[in-house]
């Protein structure tokens, strides 16, 4: 049996063309829609996957909820967190921590997308963190 590669993530939502909006004003991705109710936002290493609630149809009832993660971060890698801090606090009010420098050796802002999940930009900044991203 072959490995797993993580590709991408998919959020549901209940509005999808506010998040689609957020994620591409966020990012500087165009999303590329699928049909109405899916679009993706893709990057060179990954693709972050939007869904309306409505392709939930096809799953069953009650599989997800949107607006209710509180366990997963969404990270992206940024050339300067402090720039895109500028634009970020312009999108949402709800910064959790404004570009911080982290042990680790990353420099990282975390905020809340328009349904609530925690994502982060973050750009290393120590030579360690670096190497790990070069």
């Amino acid at each position: 049996m072959g490995k797993a590669n993580l590709v991408s993530l998919r959020m549901i939502t209940a509005d999808i063309k506010r998040l689609v909006q957020f994620f591409e004003d966020a990012t500087g991705i165009t999303a590329q829609w699928a049909t109405a109710d899916f679009a993706e936002v893709r990057s060179e290493s990954f693709t972050l996957a939007i869904g309306s609630t409505r392709t939930l149809a096809f799953f069953g009832d009650d599989v997800a909820e949107p607006a209710t993660n509180r366990s997963m971060i969404i990270e992206f890698l940024v050339e300067n967190v402090d720039d895109h801090y500028e634009i970020i606090k312009g999108l949402t009010s709800e910064i959790v921590q404004k570009p911080t420098t982290m042990p680790w050796g990353n420099r990282s802002l975390l905020f809340r997308d328009p349904d609530g999940n925690l994502i982060n930009f973050f750009t290393p900044v120590s030579d360690e963190a670096k190497k790990k991203f070069a």
